[in-house]
């Protein structure tokens, strides 16, 4: 099989995105890979695939049960055979898996990093034809990743004791250039071929709120979402707990996840929203990572998070079947001293020295400062994230809040001496909120028991506190002040040049919202209102057949492959395989109700053809008519079935001189689309034969050309030389007289897949020429 033919066949999809084709190759070609793709870009595809293709095992190494369970029932579904061993499993379940995986079950394991140095698997590793080792969530090997794991540290150590070197293939979707270089490095990469292949996910709009009262915020933005799916993060177990209460009293369907619950309850928690049977997960950042719900339309979160890779990596939950998706962040000052006040009181990890842990605390601080810069920036928000991880993005989006908001550039220099005149004057020993109490002239105890009412800046501001709030949080972003780790303010390095006038300080501050631009959303664009009532009906069919076999509804079909249906309305086999996402595992499991749905709703429409005039799309007449009539022909692999089989194989005239594979498919079409059958393309009769034997891609190929097999040119195929007008030379298969019958009196078998014994065909005297 070519990588091309088990994509389609396993996962349903017709052409590869961007950089999964080139690490795929290398990694074939027995080069070791580092790939950096944003979450929803297709990592996993990227190992899937050619551990398909390899003769071994594969190992993916990966951090967390839920991502392994997730990641091994969508292999299963697809007909990939996988397992996962974790600490989930008994010790019987476990000697059971690897027993299995001996006996050359599965192709693809996925198994814990705390796993790999356990006597019983090392022993089974090194008696095993490892041909990868997988590592992905790559980033937590690095001590400056956002999740660094400790047990990552000893991959090295469990490759080394492995008889033969496996190609080691590394994936993350977050990670700096400092990140990447730590990934390729410790795990003694060699010589990788290394792909980024942009952090950009067009799909999410994002945006930044300051709002006066968060809930009522949530609750607005949530109101016309109530039959989407979407997560919540908040940055407290508390937090998570009160928000969901008030989600579940205002009348949403609202669960939770945090470490505080018990595994039992956070497993169905978990399985509530996968399964859809709640609509919104409350949770901390201990949920998520590795989930892959495809029909995530929004992520909210609640708190600022600690760090921009974080933000990024959890927002990056929404959308990742391609639809549109919103990714909302509701921002409050007292986010930053939350954040702060965790890292100050983080668990010093055993592995680390004390000038260690004091860097990675000064690089958590940095990134804290990193992600309140996006909070307040007045910049497009998608170009800061991009800037932050190197990339060099337009300075608009059109796609964030800050790209829809209209804002006027004001001169705020003044404004910061003031400020930072008060600072000076307190000596850097008081937090934000006594400072504006200072110049807003607000008298309290405190203030009075400080004597800070006789300071000379007592009073001197002359705007509102949220506009002085606003700006003490700008002169932070730009270095004009500083918190230390009591989070009192004093004077940053920029301060001097604002204070002695040597430099001037702009702002852009929000004028008006302008509205949003509608957008196309490729799950649900130009469907009309029958289309609608279609979607409604084949996702309830899914949800019916999900709940039947126990397994989340995205893992059946995503909303992208359901609204691809709606458009396309395939209405046979063969049509329902060009549907995105669906391959020949999904058709055999699951086509024959789906296309049920489909060809009764057909028929509801020809009765009442007038009801689908509302069409976002309608097309012409004419194309109307053609396009009734290609989806009334029939598959040519129900040929094989059909009592003419003889008598329209025999009227196929065939031609006395070897033919290439154009005029082959001309001939056999000028027959059958007479009877009422599809034709085919040249291209589709190639792969055929290519599936069934006859045909082959040199390994070495870049063209994808086609050759013939040893079997191929034993039963009669030959290939020619032949020169183009401007002297270049090509390659053409020919099928002679014999050959075209024998392919031709199997064509039924060839369409409905079935093996055919060309030799014994041969021996038997089909061959006449």
């Amino acid at each position: 099989m070519t990588i091309h033919s088990v994509l389609k066949k396993h996962f349903g999809y017709d052409h590869f995105r961007s950089g999964q084709e080139q690490l795929i190759e290398a990694i074939l070609q027995g080069k070791d890979v580092l790939g950096i793709m944003p979450t929803g870009a297709g990592k996993s595809i990227c190992f899937q695939v050619p551990a398909t293709l390899m003769p071994g095992i594969t190992l993916v190494i990966s951090p967390l049960i839920s991502l392994m369970k997730d990641q091994v029932e969508t292999l299963l579904q697809v007909g990939i055979p996988a397992a996962f061993i974790n600490s989930s499993l008994t010790y019987r379940q476990t000697e059971l898996a690897l027993e299995n995986a001996r006996n050359g079950t599965y192709k693809i394991i996925y198994v814990a990093p705390e796993r790999l140095l356990v006597p019983e698997f090392l022993q089974f590793a090194q008696s095993s034809p490892i041909s990868m080792l997988t590592v992905d969530e790559a980033h937590c090997i690095s001590q400056w990743g956002q999740d660094f794991r400790p047990s990552y540290a000893r991959i090295p150590e469990f490759i080394a004791a492995l008889p033969q070197r496996p190609v080691v293939s590394a994936f993350t979707a977050t990670a700096t250039p400092r990140v990447r270089e730590d990934i390729a490095s410790l795990l003694q990469l060699q010589n990788p071929e290394q792909l980024i292949t942009g952090f950009d996910r067009e799909n999410l709009y994002f945006e930044v709120q300051s709002p006066q009262n968060k809930m009522s915020a949530l609750t607005a933005f949530l109101e016309n979402k109530k039959e989407k799916s979407g997560i919540v993060y908040c940055s407290t177990r508390s937090t998570v707990e009160s928000v969901c209460d008030a989600l579940n009293d205002k009348g949403f369907s609202a669960s939770r996840y945090h470490a505080g619950l018990s595994d039992r309850e956070r497993r169905k928690n978990q399985d509530d929203f996968l399964y859809d049977r709640v609509q919104i997960m409350v949770a901390t950042n201990a949920f998520g990572m590795g989930i892959d719900k495809s029909n995530v339309s929004f992520v909210v979160h609640y708190n600022m998070p600690k760090d921009i890779e974080s933000y990024y990596q959890e927002a990056g939950r929404a959308g990742r079947d391609g639809s549109l998706a919103d990714c909302l962040l509701l921002y409050s000052k007292q986010d930053y001293g939350m954040n702060l006040w965790m890292i100050e009181n983080a668990k010093k990890s055993e592995s680390s020295d004390p000038d260690t842990e004091e860097l990675i605390k000064e690089r958590d601080k940095k990134r804290l400062r990193d992600m309140t810069f996006y909070c307040n920036t007045g910049s497009c928000l998608r170009g800061f994230i991009l800037k932050y991880f190197g990339e060099k993005p337009p300075q608009h989006c059109n796609n964030c809040g800050n790209c829809h908001t209209k804002l006027e550039t004001i001169d705020i220099t003044i404004d910061a001496q003031k400020i930072l005149s008060c600072v000076a004057r307190m000596r850097g020993h008081y937090g934000a909120d006594v400072v504006a109490d200072v110049l807003l002239g607000q008298p309290s105890e405190t203030i009075s028991e400080l004597g800070l009412e006789k300071l000379s800046t007592y009073g001197i501001w002359d705007k509102d506190r949220h506009a002085l709030d606003t700006t003490i949080e700008y002169l932070l972003q730009m270095d004009c002040l500083v918190k230390n780790s009591n989070a009192a303010l004093g004077l940053g390095p920029a301060a001097k040049e604002v204070l002695t006038g040597g430099t001037t300080l702009h702002r852009k501050v929000e004028q008006e919202t302008l509205p949003t631009p509608d957008a196309k959303d490729p799950g649900s664009a130009a469907l009309s209102a029958l289309d609608q009532q279609l979607l409604s009906k084949l996702t309830q069919l899914r949800q019916q057949i999900a709940g039947s076999q126990n397994v989340p509804a995205y893992v059946v079909f995503s909303n992208q492959t359901l609204s691809d249906m709606c458009r396309q309305k395939p209405l046979t086999q063969r049509q329902f395989l060009q549907i995105s996402g669906v391959g020949e595992m999904k058709l055999w499991r699951y086509g024959k109700p789906f296309l049920a749905l489909l060809q009764e709703d057909a028929v509801e429409r020809k009765k009442n053809p007038s009801a689908d005039t509302d069409s976002a799309d309608k097309p012409s007449s004419s194309r109307s008519k053609s396009k009734r009539k290609e989806e009334s022909l029939l598959p040519l692999a129900e040929l094989a079935d059909s009592p003419e089989q003889n008598n329209l194989l025999s009227q196929i005239a065939l031609s006395e001189e070897p033919i290439g594979i154009s005029q082959f498919a001309k001939s056999i079409n000028s027959v059958f689309s007479e009877h009422g059958y599809e034709k085919i393309s040249a291209i589709h009769l190639s792969d055929r034969l290519l599936a069934a034997g006859l045909l082959q891609i040199p390994p070495q190929s870049e063209t994808q050309n086609k050759e013939p097999t040893q079997l191929g040119e034993k039963v009669g195929m030959i290939q020619e030389e032949r020169s183009k007008p401007d002297g270049t030379t090509y390659r053409i298969n020919l099928y002679p007289p014999h050959l075209q019958r024998l392919i031709v009196n199997h064509l039924p078998s060839l369409f409905k897949g079935t093996a055919i014994e060309w030799e014994k065909a041969d021996k038997a005297g089909a061959f006449t020429g």
